[in-house]
């Protein structure tokens, strides 16, 4: 069903391969991008995230399905909608028991 795949890293613009196993487990938890980075670069970029004292840099934003203002952890691009936690949480929600659903 999945093929071993050529990738190139977007940081550091290496070739690395997206094995099989790793696109089951992606399509199983739902997961529609291919990995962006390397596996060494993932873990580089996982690494400076967790040392800046295990804190996030949160951004301001306005949910666009209740109005509420929120915070979330990545800078909001404008055009595309960004919802907070609760309502997140419901759009998942749905999602997942749509898909339960769909034989």
């Amino acid at each position: 069903m999945y093929e071993d795949k050529v990738l190139v890293c977007a940081d550091c613009g290496k070739e690395f391969i997206w094995t099989a196993g790793e696109q089951e487990f992606y399509a199983e938890r739902g997961f529609q991008n291919e990995p962006r980075r390397c596996p060494e670069c993932r873990k580089c970029r996982k690494n400076a995230r967790s040392s800046q004292n295990g804190e996030r840099e949160m951004y301001d934003a306005i949910c666009a399905n209740c109005g509420k203002p929120c915070k979330v952890p990545f800078k909001p691009t404008e055009g595309r909608p960004v919802y907070c936690s609760e309502c997140f949480a419901k759009m998942k929600e749905k999602q997942s028991s749509a898909r339960s659903y769909n034989y």
